[in-house]
């Protein structure tokens, strides 16, 4: 299989972005690559994370022992538990999206009566494992949040003068933002199976904008304009940036929102860790050309949570229990 040669965008002047020259030639660079291919490699990310930090984070959390992880799940998944939108939920096992994942969100998420009586609740608390299974996960993944979202509102204002917008265009999106940190882990199978051909099926990501972590072990691709499948390939200290139908929506279809997927790497495992900028949920979205339907972000996401398999009633998953040990037995 080719790679596909992503933009490599340099975000080292972000530490320090007061020249409006420079800002306007950034600018220029990312919204070249999103209306292009969609997808861009970004380094010298103003992070104070390497990327051992954050795959270190990532390996504790799923190393937990399994009662630890229970006690974290989805209400989807456990009836018994709380939690709706943030937490655990486990890898299919019956399916080609073979990864388990933990989701968080704001510290202090604002709630809101609008959204009261949904089943999802999406601006209930985080939930986590206790200190003494899981020394300083909490502390740390609270700071790569917030490192996130703040590199989140700078490439915002990037892509605002991208579109020919003041760079404050997208301010209102941060306002009670309820942006998702994700750890996901690929279980590695015991003997490969040829049957389980991709470990994450083809698909956009339906918000805003997406800055993701991949390790080294390979399998990300991304569907080229003229239909082949292509590598995106781990670059070392990278991250990975894509945007979703939203913003592909919002820019006018000027930029593209790119189908993309996870092919099985045969007897690996692997990490990734994405962060999706999510707007609040009472934000009005509409074009930069000021055409279509207005969108509500909470109407929106709660919509598309129909299809996603983590957000499923509970009765139409197997046992949790029975699932982890399905999976616990394939692993190496």
């Amino acid at each position: 299989m080719s790679k596909l040669s992503l933009p490599v965008i340099d975000l080292s002047s972000l530490r320090s972005l007061t020249d409006p020259p420079e800002s306007r030639g950034l600018a220029k660079q990312l919204g070249k690559a999103l209306e292009k291919e969609g997808f861009a490699y970004l380094v010298n990310v103003p992070l104070t994370f390497g990327h051992d930090d954050v795959f270190a984070l990532a390996k504790g959390f799923f190393h937990l022992p399994k009662h630890e992880k229970l006690r974290l799940a989805k209400k989807s998944f456990q009836r018994n538990n709380s939690n709706t939108y943030r937490g655990f939920f486990p890898a299919q096992s019956d399916s080609d999206n073979l990864k388990e994942g933990f989701e968080i969100g704001p510290s202090k998420p604002r709630e809101s009566p609008r959204w009261a009586n949904t089943r999802i609740n999406l601006t209930e608390a985080n939930v986590w494992p206790t200190e003494e299974s899981a020394p300083g996960f909490r502390t740390y993944s609270e700071k790569l949040y917030t490192e996130l979202q703040g590199l989140s509102s700078k490439l915002l204002s990037l892509i605002a003068m991208a579109l020919g917008m003041e760079p404050s265009f997208f301010d209102h999106y941060l306002c009670d933002s309820i942006s998702t940190l994700r750890y996901l882990h690929y279980p590695a199978i015991n003997p490969p199976s040829p049957q389980q051909e991709l470990c994450c099926t083809p698909h956009t990501d339906s918000g805003i904008l997406t800055l993701l972590h991949q390790d080294s072990t390979g399998g990300l691709e991304v569907l080229s304009p003229d239909g082949e499948w292509v590598a995106a390939p781990y670059v070392q200290g990278s991250i990975v940036v894509n945007v979703g139908d939203l913003m592909a929506r919002i820019s006018g279809g000027r930029f593209r929102a790119t189908c993309h997927r996870v092919r099985s790497s045969p007897g690996k495992e692997r990490y990734s860790v994405p962060f999706f900028f999510e707007p609040g949920k009472d934000c009005a979205l509409q074009s930069v050309n000021e055409d279509g339907e207005t969108i509500i972000y909470g109407e929106h996401v709660l919509d598309k949570m129909k299809g996603w398999v983590e957000f499923q009633d509970s009765d139409k998953h197997t046992s949790l229990v029975e699932q982890i040990e399905i999976i616990e037995a394939e692993i190496i």
